[in-house]
């Protein structure tokens, strides 16, 4: 047989002349899945159903992010390690990129549409309305709007600014000298 391309068939029947045997002829088959999606037993959570979680304990409270983990079979414990941006609780203390990211966009859109009706309030507060409304109703606003701000802020800035001294501070280290005499001395011969 030349060297060259060759269909199926005729390869086939080169191999049985060179090997005595008769080939068997294999076919391809599809098989089809049963049910599509995560399997039975299979306990990785997707991606958006994690940042959801997460929102969601961000946004309504924890209560509220464990009664939508609870529909979806996944544990309390899950839950709190998604709110915290970690994609289980062996990963807690190290947060998953991407699932940080997210959580954190929703906390700026949050305070963004808070700082939004502050404002509000605060432009609502005017000489006239000082004189001839109750202050108390839009000074309640305002002011609970800071809090919203202040809880939905990021925790790594609240720190940072909690750890930044207010006065600068200097470290002076003042090296002591020694005295000749105070080195070990040898005695060479030459």
């Amino acid at each position: 047989m030349p060297v060259g391309l060759v269909n199926d068939d005729a390869f086939a029947k080169e191999i049985e002349r060179l090997s005595g045997r008769e080939q068997k002829k294999v076919s391809p088959q599809v098989i089809e899945i049963e049910r599509a999606g995560r399997s039975v037993g299979d306990t990785n959570v997707p991606e958006s159903l994690r940042k959801i979680i997460g929102e969601e304990a961000l946004l309504n409270g924890r209560q509220a992010a464990l009664s939508l983990a609870k529909d979806f079979g996944i544990s309390p414990s899950s839950a709190s390690a998604y709110a915290n941006g970690s994609t289980s609780t062996t990963t807690y203390n190290t947060p998953n990129k991407n699932l940080i990211g997210h959580i954190n966009e929703s906390r700026k859109r949050a305070i963004k549409r808070a700082q939004k009706t502050l404002n509000g309030a605060l432009g609502a507060i005017t000489q006239e309305k000082l004189d001839y409304a109750d202050p108390k109703d839009l000074a309640s606003i305002a002011k609970d709007m800071t809090v919203v701000i202040k809880n939905l802020e990021p925790q790594e800035a609240a720190n940072a600014d909690a750890n930044k001294p207010s006065t600068p501070q200097f470290v002076i280290f003042a090296p002591q000298f020694r005295q000749e005499n105070s080195f070990e001395s040898i005695v060479v011969n030459e």
